[in-house]
């Protein structure tokens, strides 16, 4: 059997200690094994990733904001210099095309989260320092003083990667420790995001031991990494089967866990705006739906559409392109597995195949696009089911008769991370609109009105996130700084505690045009100097 490649654990690439199995890559497009064997991390290592990180994390804790910032903005350009080895990777390892996905979207946006949360840090923005003269109280975020988990996804190999996304950047921005459990399905991409982050990591001067990268985990082992009192937060982004078996045990523990889980994204179609542009909307829809094969956390997999000519009219549209789609690959077995199976829970509820063919057999992971349909009255009876998020390019039309049945529709929803409105350009369709906003307002973080909800723009004003069960808290995004930082920082309060003992953003001086809220004022001011 060929070597096994090395693990990043306590501060220095090593061979895997009593490694429980071994994994590879595989090819989505022929399902052929590809690249070279990874090992499954025994419990004797996860212990000692553990132990290592804790080692650390007060040092980590009390590290210069301009040696974390210094890091992730090296560590954004040591990206841009691999670029070309990380596509080609990624692309063998997901089959998610090169362009534009990959190098054109994907590692941009991941050099850019990685930048923004530099600037974050070197702003002090993520802190909201707070200082009440009156009370001699004084307040902001710091670091957790533990390290963080973060668990990737399958479907994003840079950018939710969990040793270069979001949450990456945000525990480290947080001066926490990372141990990066990243996604089997591409452990190569994996392996060299982890070899550039730890030469800029020594590089800027941090300690080693700061990241660390598992690709994989004996089942028992996860206990360790979500449910002990050592662990300050957790981080995933994953199916929600495996969320909630993890979110048990960190609640077990006491353990922060912030999990984005599933989603469907209702997006209701408009009387007015399909009989004003319906059969674009039935192109945007289908772009959307099949966007990188539907594998997307925002792809929208449920329409509400009036029992209406212009529904009757839309549906056909969408059909039509459902039925001409090519075949389109997804990035495993198991997922196209469980893409079958949600799709026959759909079916076995009551809902009717309107469009696509039934998949073929043949080498790698290929699946016919599909489109769906069942009355409101149906989804009523059995919202739950119907529900059932399939995780591909898969969409299910819900026919309505009118606004008020639309109105129930909305009412049973499961929390989602977005739902959108499509509504007509001469405000025929505004009291529609307005009545079902308050429903779908605190049922989703992101409420769109015109568009589809594929993109998430990296924003301070976005809220990757959701209620229940899209994430597992409603008051927190996974994307946009400095929001996503304060995910992995606890709230330290200061009590009639001396200037000299406080952390350099709560002094008097301000340690460099920090924007502070002082007695109630918003100012870059020195405390007692006026401006």
């Amino acid at each position: 059997m060929a070597r096994l490649q090395p693990v990043l654990v306590a501060g220095a690439w090593r061979e895997a200690v009593e490694p429980a199995g071994s994994l590879q890559a595989r090819s989505p497009v022929t399902g052929e094994a590809i690249g070279e064997p990874y090992p499954v991390s025994s419990r004797r290592e996860v212990e000692e990733a553990v132990a290592a990180a804790c080692a650390v994390a007060q040092r980590f804790a009390t590290a210069e904001p301009g040696r974390i910032a210094g890091f992730l903005e090296a560590y954004a350009s040591g990206i841009e210099r691999r670029a070309a080895d990380l596509v080609a990777l990624a692309h063998l390892e997901t089959a998610l095309p090169v362009s534009p996905r990959l190098r054109d979207v994907e590692l941009p946006r991941t050099t850019g989260q990685l930048r923004q949360a530099a600037r974050a840090v070197r702003e002090w923005s993520w802190a909201h320092p707070v200082i009440d003269t009156a009370a001699g109280l004084r307040s902001a975020y710091g670091p957790l003083g533990k390290p963080v988990v973060v668990f990737g996804p399958n479907n994003f190999p840079f950018a939710f990667n969990a040793i270069a996304g979001s949450d990456f950047a945000s525990a480290i921005a947080a001066r926490n420790p990372v141990i990066a459990k990243v996604h089997p399905l591409h452990p190569g991409t994996s392996r060299l995001l982890g070899t550039i982050a730890h030469e800029a990591l020594l590089a800027a001067g941090l300690p080693g031991a700061a990241i660390q990268l598992l690709y994989h985990v004996e089942p028992d082992s996860a206990a360790l990494l979500v449910g002990q009192a050592a662990i300050g937060g957790v981080g995933f982004t994953g199916g929600r089967a495996g969320g909630l078996v993890l979110k048990a045990l960190a609640d077990a523990a006491g353990v922060p866990f912030y999990a984005e889980m599933s989603s469907i994204n209702p997006v209701f179609l408009l009387e007015g705006a399909l009989a004003e542009r319906g059969a674009a909307l039935a192109q945007e829809f289908f772009a959307s739906c099949t966007m990188g094969s539907g594998q997307f956390c925002t792809s929208p997999g449920v329409l509400v559409v009036p029992r209406s000519a212009a529904g009757e009219r839309f549906v056909a549209e969408a059909a039509a392109r459902f039925d001409a789609a090519p075949v389109q690959v997804l990035f495993s077995a198991d997922g196209k597995r469980h893409l079958e199976a949600a799709v026959e829970t759909l079916r076995a509820e009551g809902a009717e195949l309107r469009a696509g063919a039934a998949d073929l057999d043949r080498p790698g992971y290929w699946v016919q696009p599909k489109l769906l349909e069942v009355d409101a009255e149906r989804f009523l009876e059995a919202p739950r089911a119907l529900q059932a998020e399939a995780f591909g390019p898969v969409g299910l039309i819900v026919r309505v008769a009118d606004t008020a049945q639309a109105l129930a529709v909305a009412e049973a929803f499961e929390g989602n991370l977005t739902a959108t409105l499509y509504r007509a350009a001469d405000g025929g369709d505004d009291a529609a609109a307005a009545a079902l906003m308050p429903r779908l307002r605190v049922r989703v973080g992101r409420l769109i009105v015109d568009r589809m909800p594929t993109g998430v723009a990296v924003s301070p004003a976005q809220n990757h996130g959701g209620p229940y069960p899209s994430t597992s808290h409603p008051g927190f995004t996974s994307v946009g700084m400095p929001g996503a930082i304060r995910r992995f920082a606890g709230l330290h309060s200061y009590d009639n505690v001396p200037d000299a003992l406080l952390p350099p953003v709560l002094r008097d001086a301000n340690p460099g045009d920090v924007w502070r809220l002082v007695d109630g004022r918003w100012t870059t001011a020195d405390v007692g100097g006026g401006g």
